[in-house]
């Protein structure tokens, strides 16, 4: 008996009685296999499926031939699964379980999902981009079209708090898990060894663990890379009867199914997987867990519009469910490579994926549901707005979405086959140049892991040339090959255009169609070699053959930042270019800085998107051209470059004070704020400069000003004002930028009278009061005057009057007179 077990019959009350439910329940508690077969006969099921997503391939098809292995059957019957590239369903199934986009498709083709009772999300605390756009569409098909729909949403680990924003006041069902205790050891690595590579501390590990503990071991690393490595290491070093046994996404199903049954009767098992067996799966014979404390995330960048891989440090969440999977079925012992200290500091959870993802096949999706905005989501976290809109003019680059946001036919014919929009598009304008076949040959390669790997270099020719099999000496995994075959029959259908191997240059022309913003060409000299045409720089490694060429498309890249290394590129034509990318290339005159010069360059060019096709220096630019240049001057060269003063970074601070407190109503005005509408405020002040000499004489403050309405500007000096009138009469400027500002520096003795402490930004904000010595040394800060007084001030006179005996210092300084010097004599 399990764990869940004794709340299923509260579950099933609780499904009878409302139609929406959360369920918590730790690893190992069975909610994944309990729970669908204990609704298999509720009376509101009536002769409707049951659907339950899983976010991963391999948990999905674990969980249903376990689920039919307990009715006596096989997958396909009462129980069934779906995925991308393997279904077994039938007439007679009643439970389907589903992952990556099968619910998405399914709500899309029939919104109100009338074949089915219940939709249930297991492992939901994964916050997969699927799960929480399933999640989005079922609750909005359950409230508008479908009252009777269940909707059941299954967590280890489950912050309601955020989930409670989306189905509202819903009861929750905690079920205690099976855990028995795992015994922790921390093991980072000593200061000699700080150098040591990951896999060679991960092999001390195991060996270690392999002679003091019992059981088989789970051994988790963060990609298949180390995996090899670490299997490579230990294949001839290990005790008899010892069996390695890899887990990660991309094996073949076979293998997979290898490393998660039990050991041969007397051996034991070490599984070396990624994030992938955190859960949803149950390994059995499991009693020894090492952890790396590593994982690997893809990571998007609105900016460049590229995805790279990030190995960071796991969550502690992460590390606890990890540690979990050691006591499952007996006491046992986690080994975690990093110090206790170190523990403290990992965050609390790994970040939602909806935060982290290309979004545009979700806002794809969504355009087909009627979604144009975020905003008409009701999301458990929004996604960024940032990558939101980068996603809108990728599909709109690609005919996807009209101005106003609409899915287009051709992006309901996207959507319709299943991939990456990027992808679909090359396939479907592949049909059109008679390149159907090798359209569909990229996009199957692209949708996997490299078949070769990044030591053969980037050409994807070459990759075409090992899926026809005409690639001699070439050794690649054939169920690997039959998978990307099966998925190109799917998306080539009927249409053999191009049967024959394409030549170098349409493979670059076809992803050209999928990559327009990825076009390099080869800068000799230039370091990175190549930009590409979204402003990034890119390199190949020195050896590969790609590189002679001036013009290519790279499909995949690390992503990084300044310099990233292309692993995949094919050549590219410019004519192809002109003809197929035509619309996109725009003739404009720009302005640029020449640091050689020190001057304005203006021009005729023309481009794609930021890359230059052809250009011609003009003659004599438009005064607005010249600005614009210095614009780009200082966008290049930064904002502390201007001629800052202190009255102009006193506004900023004033302002970023008033925007903080009163959100919305004050313009942001933080640094990158202010780069990027340089055209909004600098520009108009830059009339009649042309050199970056001229910029000294710009005064800031008139410039900066504008950014406020007439309002503003009047309330500015009213709510965050420049100084303020002390006791003596004085008027002493505020410092709005030191530390937790704004500070009024003053001799203690100025001050006596004032029991309040001065407020800022309508009464909000207290001034952070420096009371200083006669000396002008600080003898306290304070941000409650009258506390200070009562409190503080008796020691301060105690250890001051003796120091400084001519400046007064009297018991009550609430009625005393304030001062600025020395005590006054009395009147002759």
């Amino acid at each position: 008996m399990l764990p869940i077990d004794h709340i299923l019959p509260d579950l099933k009350r609780t499904l009878e009685q409302t139609t929406t439910a959360l369920l918590q329940a730790p690893p190992g508690a069975g909610k994944t296999t309990r729970v669908p077969l204990a609704l298999l006969d509720a009376p509101w099921r009536e002769d409707r499926r049951i659907l339950m997503l899983e976010p991963r391939r391999l948990a999905a098809r674990s969980a249903a031939r376990f689920m039919a292995k307990q009715l006596g059957e096989k997958p396909g019957q009462t129980v069934g699964y779906r995925t991308r590239m393997d279904t077994r369903v039938s007439a007679s199934t009643r439970i389907e379980v589903v992952t990556e986009g099968i619910l998405t498709r399914l709500i899309q083709n029939d919104p109100m999902l009338e074949g089915y009772a219940a939709v249930l999300f297991d492992e939901f605390h994964e916050r997969s981009l699927q799960a929480d756009l399933g999640l989005a569409l079922v609750r909005e098909s359950q409230q508008a079209l479908r009252e009777d729909l269940r909707l059941l949403v299954m967590s280890a680990t489950l912050d309601t708090a955020p989930i409670a924003r989306v189905l509202g006041d819903v009861p929750v069902i905690t079920s205690e898990g099976r855990m028995f205790p795992v015994e922790v050891f921390y093991r980072p690595a000593p200061p000699r060894d700080r150098n040591a590579r990951l896999e060679e501390r991960v092999v001390a590990a195991v060996r270690d663990a392999l002679e003091a503990q019992s059981g088989s071991l789970l051994v988790f690393l963060p990609g298949a890379g180390e995996i090899r490595r670490v299997e490579r290491r230990l294949r001839d070093s290990l005790p008899a009867g010892t069996v390695v046994a890899p887990l990660y996404g991309n094996l073949k199903a076979e293998e997979q199914d290898r490393a998660i049954s039990p050991a041969p009767e007397g051996q034991r098992k070490v599984v070396l997987a990624t994030a992938i067996a955190e859960t949803s799966l149950t390994i059995e014979g499991i009693r020894v867990v090492i952890d790396s404390g590593q994982q690997r995330r893809a990571v998007f960048d609105a900016n460049s519009g590229m995805t790279r891989l990030v190995t960071g440090r796991v969550s502690k969440a992460s590390a606890e469910q990890r540690k979990g999977r050691a006591g499952r079925v007996e006491p046992g012992v986690c080994y975690r490579l990093w110090s206790e200290s170190e523990q403290f500091g990992l965050a609390e959870f790994t970040p939602p994926e909806i935060q982290e993802a290309d979004l545009a096949p979700l806002v794809l999706e969504l355009a087909q549901w009627g979604a144009r905005e975020p905003e008409q989501v009701a999301w458990v976290d929004a996604p960024p707005r940032a990558h939101w809109n980068q996603a809108v003019t990728l599909l709109r680059w690609l005919d996807m979405l009209d101005d106003e946001g609409a899915v287009t036919d051709h992006g309901k014919a996207a959507r319709e086959l299943g991939i990456h929009p990027r992808l679909a598009h090359m396939v479907l304008r592949g049909r059109g140049l008679g390149l159907a076949v090798p359209a569909a040959e990229l996009a199957a390669l692209l949708e996997e892991r490299d078949l070769l790997g990044p030591t053969a270099g980037a050409d994807l020719h070459e990759r075409l040339r090992v899926l026809r099999g005409e690639s001699g000496g070439v050794r690649v995994d054939p169920t690997r090959l039959k998978a990307i075959r099966q998925s190109v029959r799917r998306l080539a259908g009927d249409d053999r255009h191009g049967d024959e191997l394409p030549t170098d240059a349409e493979v670059g022309r076809l992803l050209a169609l999928a990559y327009p913003d990825r076009i390099g060409r080869r800068r000799p000299g230039a370091a990175p070699p190549y930009q590409l045409s979204n402003g990034k720089g890119a390199v190949l490694r020195d050896e590969d053959a790609l590189a002679r060429h001036e013009w290519l498309v790279a499909a995949d890249l690390d992503g990084q930042a300044r310099e990233s290394r292309i692993y995949l590129a094919a050549p590219v034509d410019l004519a192809d270019l002109e003809q197929d990318l035509g619309g996109h290339i725009q003739e404009v005159e720009e302005a640029l800085w020449d640091d050689a010069r020190g001057t304005v360059v203006a021009r005729r060019v023309r481009k794609l998107g930021e890359l230059v096709l052809e250009e011609k220096e003009l003659g004599k630019p438009a005064p607005e051209l010249i600005q614009q240049g210095l614009v780009n001057a200082v966008r290049r060269k930064g904002l502390g470059n201007l001629p800052w003063n202190d009255a102009s970074r006193q506004w900023c601070a004033r302002v970023r004070l008033l925007a903080r407190t009163f959100p919305g109503d004050w313009p942001e005005v933080d640094d990158d704020v202010l780069l990027a509408t340089l055209e909004t405020w600098l520009s108009p002040f830059l009339v009649g400069m042309q050199r970056w000499a001229d910029l000294a004489r710009l005064n800031l403050l008139p410039a900066l000003n504008s950014l406020l309405d007439y309002r503003q500007q009047q309330q500015l000096d009213e709510l965050a004002p420049g100084a303020l009138t002390i006791p003596t009469g004085q008027s002493v400027s505020l410092d709005y930028t030191a530390d937790n500002g704004p500070v009024l520096a003053a001799k203690l003795q100025a001050l006596f009278g004032w029991t309040e402490t001065p407020r800022v930004a309508g009464g909000r904000v207290p001034v952070v009061i420096h009371l200083l010595s006669p000396a002008q040394r600080p003898l306290a800060v304070t941000a409650d005057l009258g506390s200070f007084w009562r409190n503080a001030y008796p020691e301060v006179r105690k250890d001051m009057r003796g120091r400084y005996p001519k400046h007064p210092w009297p018991e009550d300084p609430f009625t005393a007179e304030p001062q600025q010097g020395t005590k006054k004599r009395p009147a002759r």
